[in-house]
């Protein structure tokens, strides 16, 4: 099976290279602006792909002298380069389907144009479908990256398909307006594969619900009183925990150490942990005044 990470990048990179070559060609000879944007759609796909694997390959190794927390953030940071190449591409597109708006460009109708976008769309699906098949299993924001994209790119053929059809009855404006609306659609999406990494860069806390499980899991370890204090942060896409636990002050040292490590190991259980480090505090009952 090897990698599922690895593996829907591969997917990707080579789906994304059959479809470039294949809706460029298609493009320049039906002379339509909202193909030839799809098709540079797909080079860039291909750019992403290649980032993704190579931040999958990255982050994948394990801790060493000059990152001893591993390498974690390397897949978000793919993730925020993508974001910024495909924000880059959508204005290109949008700008591109602008100036055919005004001058009024049409494409010219041919039925392999419209059987290269249905290929399209069922390549497309089929990677989709195995892109999420592989983010179910390992909730990589890389390869969620490539879902995302592998989805809106179905989205976007269909609206080519419509502005491609659309020359055929005289609709001259359709074909740039439908690219217009795919580079707007484009730069969409940027945005939100940006903001959704720039949180695992920036340590940004997990939701109130993974805390609450969190904290759910170490009262249960035999031997903890009470939480004291409980703190979450992103180091890449997987989560550091900082708990401060109180304890039976009539317990031995060792004791306290059994505890300490039974709850550490209950939170690293997480499949969203990568470390978490416990404090204990021994319970200490105020002195009447």
């Amino acid at each position: 099976m090897g990698n599922p990470k690895k593996n829907a990048a591969t997917v990707g990179i080579a789906g994304n290279i059959f479809l470039f070559i294949a809706k460029l060609a298609i493009g320049f000879v039906s002379n339509s602006i909202a193909i030839i944007s799809d098709a540079f759609n797909s080079l860039t796909d291909v750019v992403n792909s290649i980032i993704l694997f190579f931040s999958v390959k990255v982050g994948s190794k394990s801790a060493d002298e000059d990152h001893p927390f591993g390498h974690h953030r390397s897949e978000p940071l793919g993730g925020l380069i993508v974001a910024v190449l495909t924000i880059v591409l959508g204005f290109e597109i949008a700008r591109i389907a602008a100036t055919r708006l005004i001058t009024k460009t049409a494409p010219i109708f041919s039925i392999p144009v419209v059987f290269i976008l249905l290929l399209t769309i069922l390549i497309k699906s089929f990677m989709y479908l195995y892109t999420r098949s592989a983010w179910k299993k390992t909730k990589s924001t890389a390869v969620f990256v490539l879902m995302v994209d592998h989805r809106n790119d179905i989205w976007i053929s269909s609206g080519a398909i419509i502005g491609f059809l659309g020359a055929n009855y005289n609709i001259v404006f359709l074909d740039a307006l439908v690219a217009f609306f795919i580079g707007i659609w484009i730069i969409k999406v940027g945005f939100s594969i940006g903001a959704r990494n720039v949180k695992y860069l920036m340590g940004e806390a997990p939701k109130p619900e993974l805390v609450d499980k969190i904290s759910r899991i170490v009262l249960n370890v035999n031997g903890v009183r009470s939480i004291q204090k409980i703190k979450a942060h992103y180091v890449g896409v997987l989560l550091q925990v900082e708990v401060h636990i109180r304890v039976s002050r009539n317990i031995s040292v060792y004791r306290a150490h059994t505890i300490e490590t039974n709850a550490r190991k209950a939170i690293e259980k997480l499949r969203e942990v990568d470390r978490a480090f416990v404090h204990v505090d021994p319970i200490i009952k105020s002195r009447p005044h």
